[in-house]
């Protein structure tokens, strides 16, 4: 089980792109949250498995409708998530 956290940079506000991610999430075994930050990105915390967590983020940049929103991706591995449940968006 790993933890990542993942900032996703271009036109991610105001597009959908956190319900795209939720939506997305739906078809992997991960939890975690995504949330709109100040600086106009979106910020991503996931746990899962490491091929879970890879294929889901592969999923995001390359295979979803938001791709094309995307113009860069961080990310970076982090302590696992305690207490989370599914997979939400927060404030």
């Amino acid at each position: 089980m790993i933890s990542k956290r993942a900032i996703f940079e271009g036109r991610v506000q105001g597009v959908g792109f956190r319900y795209a991610v939720k939506d997305i999430a739906k078809g992997f075994d991960v939890v975690g949250w995504v949330k709109n930050l100040n600086d106009g990105t979106v910020e991503l915390h996931i746990n899962g498995e490491e091929e879970e967590v890879e294929e889901f983020l592969k999923e995001i940049v390359e295979e979803s409708a938001m791709a094309h929103n995307i113009k860069n991706m961080y990310s970076s591995e982090t302590p696992l998530l305690e207490d989370v449940k599914g997979f939400v968006i927060a404030s």
